[in-house]
């Protein structure tokens, strides 16, 4: 009995870490769909968690004893979004408009978001005199489940399936909902078409700029979303500047690992979740720096094999971080 509850422990332990993981992944999935590489979601989601959170805590601040906890959440998940799709966008109009490299500009955008997020977070902890956190009743919504107390009672399965705190649910969603637009609307078959083959898009009459801002931009928020789901759950609704280092770049692995699927980052970010605390569930006469490098260890992997199977379904958008000029067609 006591190995199950251990076993539950890393799952529900798996899929916590994993959630942030989760919308960084989607949003990157959505972008690089499009055709374009945005490796800037380390500092998007440095940039959604310190303005979430601002968002959040500000609002509890004016609100007072009258404080909502779902408008918070709601109001935390609006701030993160409206940073990273600002981040998005700077990216977007350098790669799109001005068609700069897009490696460079990504790892540009992934330092500037990562001082931005820092210089907020700062901000706020020297202007509030200490630590930035919002009430515990507001703590509650973010962390605590939306389910009814006797579905979490449930043993074993409520815990698992019922007791997560919402951002879970909402990531599941999304996914789902992601993976049917992509695959079965015409407006996620002319994204496809856009980031395999923008020449062939273009002269079928699809707007190949307005496809590419459109899933970068989104896809920037929703990756930022991942930075705020972080703070508000993992680290206790208190800003930690340096909790939220490598989240990005982790992001970026997962979407090779989930070979550019949303419904494979379900299950790739759960599993990613739980490499990432592994040290502390199973601890071996190894330093901590193994346990760290397994993700990106098992994603070089996956990459080495889906290569060489040389799947069309399982590589990436074929003009993937190239861009697009029509003058060439």
């Amino acid at each position: 009995m006591s190995i199950l509850n251990s076993i539950l422990a890393l799952v529900i332990a798996a899929i916590l870490n994993g959630t942030p993981l989760l919308f960084g992944t989607m949003g990157e999935i959505l972008t690089e769909k499009s055709g374009n590489m945005n490796l800037g979601v380390e500092g998007m989601m440095y940039m959604g968690g310190a303005v979430g959170l601002a968002g959040a805590f500000y609002y509890g601040k004016a609100a007072g004893e009258s404080a909502f906890g779902p408008a918070a959440v709601i109001i935390a998940i609006l701030c993160a979004f409206i940073a990273g799709a600002f981040g998005a966008l700077i990216f977007s109009f350098i790669t799109i408009s001005l068609r700069a490299n897009q490696n460079v500009t990504g790892l540009a955008l992934a330092i500037f978001g990562t001082g931005a997020g820092q210089f907020i977070g700062e901000f706020m902890r020297t202007k509030e005199g200490g630590f930035v956190a919002v009430s515990n009743e507001m703590k509650a919504a973010f962390q605590g489940s939306p389910f009814p107390k006797f579905l979490q009672d449930i043993p074993y399965v409520g815990q698992l399936l019922f007791q997560q705190n919402i951002f879970v649910y909402l990531g599941i969603i999304l996914a789902l909902a992601m993976a049917f637009f992509i695959s079965r609307t015409r407006f996620g078959l002319n994204l496809r078409s856009v980031g395999e083959s923008p020449a062939t898009a273009d002269a079928a009459g699809i707007n190949i700029t307005r496809y590419k801002y459109l899933a970068t931009i989104i896809g920037g928020g929703i990756s930022a979303i991942g930075g705020m789901v972080y703070i508000m759950t993992i680290a206790g609704c208190v800003w930690n500047h340096e909790g939220l280092s490598g989240e990005g770049w982790l992001a970026v692995a997962l979407v090779i690992f989930c070979l550019w699927k949303p419904q494979n980052a379900l299950w790739g970010s759960a599993l990613f979740g739980a490499l990432m605390i592994l040290y502390l569930r199973l601890p071996l006469a190894i330093p901590n720096e193994i346990y760290k490098i397994l993700p990106y260890f098992v994603t070089v992997i996956v990459l080495v094999v889906t290569s060489l199977r040389k799947k069309r379904e399982n590589q990436p958008p074929a003009s993937l971080g190239l861009a697009y000029f029509r003058e060439d067609r």
